[in-house]
């Protein structure tokens, strides 16, 4: 497979960098990409180590032009894996919009712009569009409102795209982890007095951290993850949707399952209840 190209977004940590090397090891050439590839020192120490090397460089998801720029001389694409992305802890009356769109200008339309900018290139190659969602993109969670809505779009976007991009010979996966052990966390965006800043909504929030660090104390590791990511790659008809661990199929399942939203808002519920 060394003749395969596969561009993989936000690749500076977490599933992104374990996928780049993995890919690598695979036998792909890989373009690796973060936004600031000052950042790309354990990506690179990690390809050493494994022996193998990856093309870094930048791209900002949000941005058109740095896409051009990263794309500019790639004659051949065989595959994407948009996985650049953030997370986002909050509650709508606490929060103003704009920061919800912040959030669906990372999560969503750096998605978009990604993959309108490499489709061409996979449709020559008649390659393969994956994208990293989560278990969020199925399940509404608590305080992941602006998270979840983005995910959801993305879900929704993917699935509506697939059947039309295959009658061009491109296919097209979401990949669904649950909770990875990852730098992605810390990344939420979530004040160290968030807490006291909560009001009304302090019991709730209080107890939604606790159920979320024991959930991440228990996380799939990131190379797991990277692992099947890269079987999607190489299957011969891949699946649309790929959860990731038990977990993650155990959960998502309870959604695709409740046919009038009782399940979920049921478990839910437990979350935000001291």
């Amino acid at each position: 497979m060394s003749d395969k190209t596969v561009l993989i977004t936000g690749t500076s940590s977490g599933i992104g960098l374990a996928t780049a090397v993995a890919a690598a090891r695979g036998g792909w050439q890989v373009i690796a990409t973060m936004r600031n590839t000052a950042k790309a020192g354990p990506l690179l120490a990690a390809a050493e180590q494994a022996g193998v090397s990856v093309d870094v460089r930048a791209l900002d998801v949000t941005d058109p032009a740095s896409i051009e720029a990263c794309l500019a001389g790639v004659d051949r694409l065989d595959a994407l894996v948009n996985n650049a992305g953030a997370g986002h802890v909050g509650t709508l009356e606490q929060e103003g919009v704009e920061d919800v769109r912040a959030v669906m200008e990372v999560n969503f339309f750096g998605v978009l712009n990604v993959t309108k900018a490499a489709l061409p290139l996979l449709r020559a190659s008649k390659g393969r569009l994956l994208t990293v969602t989560s278990v969020g993109g199925v399940v509404g969670q608590p305080f992941n409102e602006a998270y979840c809505a983005a995910k959801f779009a993305v879900e929704g976007f993917m699935e509506s795209l697939a059947p039309v991009a295959a009658t061009t010979g491109v296919s097209v996966s979401v990949v669904e982890p649950g909770a990875v052990a990852s730098e992605f966390v810390g990344n939420v965006g979530l004040a160290d007095d968030a807490v006291e800043q909560a009001g009304p909504y302090a019991p709730a929030l209080t107890a939604y951290l606790d159920r979320t660090r024991a959930a991440f104390s228990n996380a799939q590791a990131a190379d797991e993850v990277a692992a099947r990511i890269l079987g999607l790659l190489t299957a011969e008809r891949p699946a649309f949707r790929l959860l990731t661990s038990d977990a993650a199929r155990g959960f998502a399942g309870i959604k695709l399952k409740d046919l009038d939203g009782s399940a979920v808002q049921g478990l839910t519920a437990g979350w935000v209840n001291p």
